[in-house]
Order: structure tokens, then C-alpha cells, then sequence
């Protein structure tokens, strides 16, 4: 049968029972603690910008989450994805920036395609895909981290773009006079409370059109109505949001707004600090890790305690 002992937390000692004996030749033993971490991730990418000129909504940053085991003394570099730059000139936006650490790599959102005074592009594909300007597809995501930018259909006249595809919905596909909407992005409460995150861009259109909305998770607006040359509104930083596409006419073009940067959280449960790395915080339950910029996630070393044995 087993026999249970009493420890004698303050002394660091085994006491035996009445009656009883430890094995012969025991003295002492060791306890480890710590000795591995099991981590809680959310990776975001950097969202891609707008494109200009009635321009496609930037596909969101590809958004990745899980759960690894990090054994004690262990260092982990942890890469932040920038946001596409905002372009201008009818230009096809650019791709967002990957964020990762090692073993995973979330892929930066793809620009959404530009309108160029004339027949437009595509969406660019990424984590999430572009908007598409007419009379092009939208840009195709990354299977497990996001979806599709909204096509733009041919006709005339049509000059709708697509939304860019955020990581929970692909983006609105343009129909004319209405701008795509950016697809929603996904919540996640592994800093506390939940939040969303990877939304795509409003695709852009013409004079007198409605531009596209940002989605969840901080997708930007295409270019207001009102003011052709208006640029679409930036993706959120931090939440790998797609940008606005431009809205144009009258003679302007609206340059595509730039991409939100992206960010990586981990996070472990209990009260006790068991690694460094990242701005801390301690949510009921957890410990949480965030990086919104390049940093190092490194495991404490393990706890070796020495208990002795009285016979």
C-alpha cells in the first residue's frame, strides 16, 4: 500500500510517519520545477496597403494561433511584421511584412491591386488576399491563417473594388457603385479580454460610389466620398489590419492607405513570472507576453530543490 509522508516546507525536510522507515541508505533527493512551460501564441502578420485610384482594401496580416512546450532556459526570437507602405499614382499596394518566432511564421498580408486611371489589377495574395480592382479576382489567402480579397467583376461601367480578405471572412467582392467591404477578422482573448484581430480593407470606387468598410480587427476604410484625392484610411497597428484602398475622380487619385504592423503574444497559466520577454501583464489566471516590436521570449531556468530525509 503507499504510504504517505508529511514535508516540512520551512526545514525543506521529509518527516516519516510513526512506524515507518525511509529506504536505507536515503538521505536526500531533489524536487524540479519549472523544468518546461506550456505556452499559449497568438502571431498576427503585418497587414498589405490599398491600392490606389479606386483601389483594392490590403489583405490582412495571416493570423496564427496554438500551443507549444518551452523547456526551461530556453530563448525564442520573435520577429514583429511591418504593414504594407501606402502607394499612390494608381499604384497596386504593398505586402505586409511575416511575423513569426521559431517553428512558426504567420505571412504578411497581400496589397490590393491598383486602379491606374484605366483597367485595374489584381489583388496581390498573401495571409489574406488583396481586393481586386475590375475587371480582376481578388488575391487568393493562405490556407489556415486567412482568406481570399473580393473580386471586381467587368462590366460597364464598374468601378467597384474588391475588399481585402481579413483571417474570420473572405473580403466583399465590388459591385458598382459600391466599394467591397474588408473581411472580418477574428477575436482572440489571450491578453485578458477578447479582442479581434487581421481585418481586411475597404475597397475603393468612383466619384459618387460608397467606399468599402475596414473589417474587424483593425481593417482601414477605403477614400471618403467627398474628396477623390483622399487617401483610405491606414490598418489599426498591432492588429495586422489590411489599409483602405483610394477612392477617386474629378481627376484625383487616392493614394491606398498603408497596412496595420502586426504583433505576437504568448501566454502561460498561473500567477508566477516563469520567463522574460515582451511587455508582461497578469490577467486573472495567466502570465502574458506581448511583442509589438522585435524582442525575445526567454524560459527561466529550472528550480533543482534539495529535500532531506529524517529517518
Amino acid at each position: 500500500m503507499s504510504i504517505l509522508f508529511a514535508k516540512n516546507f520551512s526545514a525543506g525536510s521529509l518527516v516519516r510517519p510513526q512506524g515507518y522507515t525511509f529506504p536505507a541508505g536515503l538521505s536526500t533527493f531533489t524536487v524540479t520545477t519549472n523544468a518546461s512551460v506550456s505556452v499559449d501564441y497568438l502571431v498576427v502578420a503585418g497587414g498589405g496597403s490599398g491600392g490606389a485610384d479606386r483601389g483594392g482594401g490590403g489583405g490582412a496580416g495571416g493570423m496564427l494561433t496554438g500551443n507549444f512546450t518551452a523547456p526551461a532556459s530556453t530563448a525564442y526570437s520573435v520577429s514583429i511584421g511591418g504593414g504594407g507602405p501606402g502607394v499612390g499614382g494608381g499604384s497596386t499596394g504593398n505586402d505586409g511584412s511575416s511575423s513569426s518566432f521559431p517553428g512558426v511564421t504567420a505571412t504578411g498580408g497581400g496589397g490590393g491591386g491598383g486602379g491606374g486611371g484605366g483597367p485595374g489589377a489584381a489583388g496581390r495574395g498573401g495571409g489574406s488576399g488583396g481586393g481586386g480592382v475590375p475587371p480582376n479576382a481578388g488575391g487568393s489567402g493562405t490556407p489556415g491563417q486567412g482568406n481570399n480579397g473580393g473580386a471586381a467583376p467587368g462590366g460597364s461601367p464598374n468601378y467597384a473594388a474588391g475588399g481585402g480578405g481579413g483571417a474570420g471572412a473572405a473580403g466583399a467582392n465590388g459591385s458598382n457603385p459600391l466599394g467591397g467591404n474588408g473581411g472580418s477578422g477574428l477575436a482572440s482573448p489571450i491578453s485578458g479580454s477578447p479582442a479581434f484581430y487581421a481585418g481586411g480593407g475597404g475597397g475603393g470606387t468612383y466619384q459618387g460610389g460608397t467606399p468599402g468598410s475596414g473589417g474587424a480587427g483593425g481593417g482601414g476604410a477605403a477614400g471618403p466620398a467627398g474628396d477623390p484625392s483622399t487617401s483610405g484610411t491606414p490598418g489599426t497597428p498591432n492588429t495586422g489590419g489590411g489599409g483602405g484602398g483610394g477612392y477617386t475622380g474629378g481627376g484625383g487619385q487616392g493614394p491606398g492607405a498603408s497596412g496595420g504592423s502586426g504583433i505576437v503574444i504568448m501566454r502561460y497559466a498561473g500567477s508566477t513570472q516563469l520567463a522574460t520577454g515582451g511587455t508582461i501583464t497578469t490577467p486573472s489566471g495567466y502570465v502574458v507576453h506581448t511583442f509589438t516590436g522585435g524582442g525575445t521570449f526567454t524560459t527561466n531556468d529550472a528550480t533543482v530543490t534539495t529535500v532531506q530525509i529524517i529517518n
